[in-house]
């Protein structure tokens, strides 16, 4: 991200060709936020819906990408429709948990960790009880 300027030049701006261009090709005071409006809390508003709204679709495509490799695309769209809301409040809690601070990733990296091995131990009653739960997601989709 580039910082706001405060209206003072400094000497490396003096001397620096390629900041002058960039500054004349911008219109307005360069030290101005700009955006669809001119209120700054509006664009905030703007910004962060269009980052969660593209980070939902980006998530959505990597699911389905994931699910589709195994399974029909009817069978995974009902598999992504029959997770509750619920689940879906628990992965973003955890998500936000391990994503602020570094004690929380290294616990939520832990669990992970601990729970692929789990899994790895025993992959056939591992990947049966997947399945199941797969299965069960998708009838509830499907209704």
């Amino acid at each position: 991200m580039g910082r706001i300027r405060s209206g003072k030049s400094t000497k490396a701006d003096k001397t620096n060709p390629v900041a002058d261009k960039a500054r004349d090709l911008l219109p307005g005071d360069p030290g101005e936020l700009h955006g669809p409006s001119p209120n700054p809390h509006t664009n905030l508003l703007i910004a962060d819906l269009a980052l969660r709204g593209g980070t939902l679709l980006a998530r959505r495509a990597v699911e389905r990408g994931l699910l589709g490799s195994k399974y029909a695309p009817r069978k995974a769209k009902a598999i992504m429709r029959g997770r509750t809301f619920g689940e879906t409040l628990v992965h973003s809690a955890i998500a936000r948990v391990a994503l602020q601070s570094v004690p929380g990733a290294i616990i939520v990296g832990g669990g992970l960790i601990a729970k692929t091995l789990y899994d790895r131990a025993r992959p056939h009653q591992a990947r049966a009880e997947g399945e199941a739960a797969l299965h069960e997601k998708a009838k509830d989709g499907a209704k």
